[in-house]
């Protein structure tokens, strides 16, 4: 979820979603079907629409196989696998998908490499195959290779003057140090320049393997049915590729601020400390916490003492990011440059204060009415509970997720909350990155 999208949601909006959407979330079967080949998906059938939405994830096969110097190649290869496939070349292969108005696309992360698949039931056939080719078959021709090349370098160029953008690659590499997770997904000018077709095809041998992949399936399609679709589809990908060499590691943080001048009118903050791994027994106390501290948007600790009482920035926020191989709490928040020291202050107060002295009691109940209330909205289309079936496989999350994740929301006591907080939070521990020309920082 991004952390920056404002909820709009008030508490009566969130009931009433609640109201609408429970009875349809509670209903869900989710069934595990085994391919004859072996392959494994979750499906959820659904005959409301006559629609199949597919969404897979190839974990380990992110942007931590980029070569060393050609850091890039995951996010060149998978904006480009569409790009013509088997016979078709570019031009031939995306009017196709237009035609039919089938929806593929490809994402590359940090940690693995996404798909996402959808069409309408009568042009079904062919959009699997299509969608085989992508995987199996991709071309990698000069022209559509180039030219996407090329738009990544434009967007590359223009992170260098946006706020933000620096801010964080600027956490990043005083958090990661040489580890993987410093460097940039898109790469940089010269490292996308240096990748080749040859980088590209070897990354998706080593990438798109059956070892990695996790699916989930929304559709008007029987188990056997979808078993036959699942051999025709990934069947011939490679059983096992290159081994992910991301290490993990526990970010060590040492506090204090990071300054990068810029002639901007306002100051971009971003911030980070160690976090939790969304393994970790205690991640629901963990996702009421940071509802409470800055993820609750209007409802928020941070937004109370920073917006509200003070007027000192529109937006400040929080977020809990784990990732397959460190966890951090980060956050962030944008205000005049002579008011940054201030708000930079005010977070490590904030912070201080629910280590020391726990977290308003009426605030966690709030949360959980939040949390429990809004997770339904997550399943209003095909795609969208697609996607949660395949992200609970990739994170081992229980078959029955849907129905039991509310219950161990409901389940976070004050005590739970309070002593996670004691312990997670680290407010001499929190790093800031600042972007302006920001008054008042202490270092």
């Amino acid at each position: 979820m991004n952390p920056r999208r404002t909820r709009l949601l008030t508490p009566i909006l969130v009931a009433l979603a609640l109201i609408l959407t429970r009875p349809a979330l509670a209903e869900v079967e989710v069934e595990e079907v085994v391919s004859p080949g072996g392959i494994t998906a979750w499906l959820v059938r659904d005959d409301t629409v006559p629609v199949t939405a597919i969404e897979f994830t190839f974990k380990g096969g992110g942007a931590g196989l980029d070569p060393d110097g050609r850091e890039g190649t995951a996010n060149l290869a998978a904006s480009t696998i569409d790009e013509g496939a088997g016979p078709y070349d570019s031009k031939a292969f995306q009017q196709k998908l237009a035609d039919r108005s089938i929806r593929i696309t490809f994402n590359a992360g940090r940690d693995a490499l996404s798909g996402s698949f959808y069409t309408l039931n009568r042009y079904r056939d062919e959009a699997l195959e299509l969608l085989r080719l992508a995987l199996t078959e991709p071309r990698f021709d000069a022209e559509p290779v180039e030219r996407i090349r090329g738009q990544i370098m434009v967007g590359i160029r223009q992170t260098e003057s946006d706020p933000e953008s620096v801010a964080a690659k600027a956490l990043r590499e005083a958090v990661f140090g040489d580890h993987p997770y410093a460097k940039p997904v898109n790469g940089t000018e010269a490292s996308l320049a240096a990748v080749t077709v040859d980088d590209l095809k070897a990354y998706v041998k080593d990438a798109l393997t059956k070892d990695r992949l996790t699916i989930g399936v929304v559709g008007d399609i029987e188990p056997d049915a979808l078993g036959a679709m699942l051999d025709r589809v990934f069947g011939d990908l490679p059983e096992t590729g290159r081994a992910d060499p991301t290490p993990d590691i526990q970010p060590r943080i040492a506090g204090g601020s990071i300054v990068l001048e810029m002639d901007v009118p306002q100051s971009t903050i971003l911030f980070a400390q160690r976090g939790m791994p969304i393994d970790d027994p205690r991640y629901y106390a963990g996702m009421v916490l940071n509802h409470v501290l800055g993820g609750g948007s209007f409802n928020s600790v941070l937004t109370d003492e920073i917006r509200v009482k003070r007027g000192l920035a529109y937006s400040v926020y929080s977020f809990l990011h784990p990732m397959d191989h460190a966890a951090l709490l980060r956050g962030g928040a944008a205000t005049q440059n002579a008011q940054a020291g201030e708000t930079v202050d005010l977070v490590r107060s904030v912070l201080k204060e629910i280590r020391d002295n726990g977290v308003p009691a009426d605030k966690v109940e709030d949360a959980k009415t939040y949390l429990t209330g809004s997770f339904p909205l997550r399943f209003t289309n095909s795609s969208q509970i697609a996607s949660q079936l395949d992200a609970m496989q990739y994170h081992d999350f229980p078959i029955d997720y849907f129905r039991t994740r509310n219950a161990q929301v409901e389940a976070v006591t004050q005590e739970a909350v309070d002593a996670l907080a004691a312990e997670l939070l680290d407010p001499q521990g929190l790093l800031f990155v600042v972007v302006g020309r920001p008054k008042g920082l202490g270092g």
